[in-house]
């Protein structure tokens, strides 16, 4: 049985309290469920942001889009979240992440683990948060298959990136990473939310989205490969709609987020989705 449909909005930029509350707010009427922060150094501080979103709002859940764990012991960020799920009536989701930008760990004056030290790391961070918040959702969103297998075995919702290519008519990278996390998962994976993050649609009428955040993640793909990347959406709002009506019937995909530059325009993608 497909899994309803839901819809988060990332905010990567905050300049004054005001303009954090009346976009939170925007989304909440626009039809968003979750309100994500990322975490990097240079960016704004996650914990503060989804507090202010938290009182600012009655509906909208606010969550991590995705927590640098290797910044973190479990104890401690279990504290934090503990508090905020608190302080929003139960509206908290966690995602966590490796942490991978070296520059940020040398800022921070943390040493840089290794690969496989920081999924270690995550694992640790994962168990320690499942065991001690059972009722606070854990998001793992990765691509490498020791990421996802942690994922599979802890989190609750698992984000796709969509792989590093577009699909061809051999290859399916992101069907082959769900295939993957559902053989790890095993009986667990008929309760997984699987998610997948937008970086690039359409603004306005034209149908065309602004490919400069998806030439910067995935710099291996000419545009027409970005265009056909499940990560970037284009055409009508009833095309995209499709589309994402197709990643749900396709890949049991029904989590989808965009960054809040898209949220008006997909605010009418919303409205045929539900």
């Amino acid at each position: 049985m497909a899994k309803e449909f839901r819809f988060g909005v990332g905010v990567t930029r905050v300049s004054t309290r005001a303009k954090l509350e009346d976009d939170a707010r925007r989304a909440e009427a626009l039809g968003f469920d979750v309100l994500h922060v990322p975490d990097h150094l240079g960016g704004p501080a996650p914990f503060p942001v989804m507090t202010a979103v938290a009182m600012a709002t009655t509906s909208l859940r606010v969550g991590t889009f995705v927590l640098n764990s290797a910044f973190y012991r479990p104890a401690l960020l279990a504290r934090d979240v503990a508090a905020l799920n608190d302080l929003s009536d139960g509206r908290v989701e966690l995602g966590l992440g490796t942490g991978y930008v070296r520059e940020e760990f040398d800022a921070a004056g943390i040493p840089y683990p290794t690969a496989g030290e920081r999924v270690d790391h995550l694992k640790l961070t994962a168990a320690h948060i499942a065991e001690h918040l059972p009722d606070v959702p854990i998001m793992i969103a990765g691509n490498g298959d020791r990421v996802l297998r942690t994922a599979a075995r802890f989190a609750d919702i698992v984000g796709f990136t969509g792989g590093d290519r577009a699909a061809t008519g051999d290859e399916d990278p992101l069907g082959d990473r769900i295939g993957f996390v559902r053989a790890a998962a095993g009986e667990r994976f008929a309760a997984l939310e699987l998610n997948i993050a937008i970086t690039a649609m359409p603004l306005d009428s034209s149908g065309q989205p602004d490919l400069t955040i998806p030439r910067i993640s995935l710099p291996g793909l000419s545009d027409d490969e970005l265009l056909r990347h499940p990560g970037v959406l284009s055409g009508s709002t009833t095309e995209i709609a499709d589309r994402i009506h197709g990643y749900r019937d396709v890949y049991g995909i029904s989590y989808v987020i965009v960054q809040m530059r898209h949220a008006e325009a997909f605010g009418a993608v919303i409205d045929l989705l539900r």
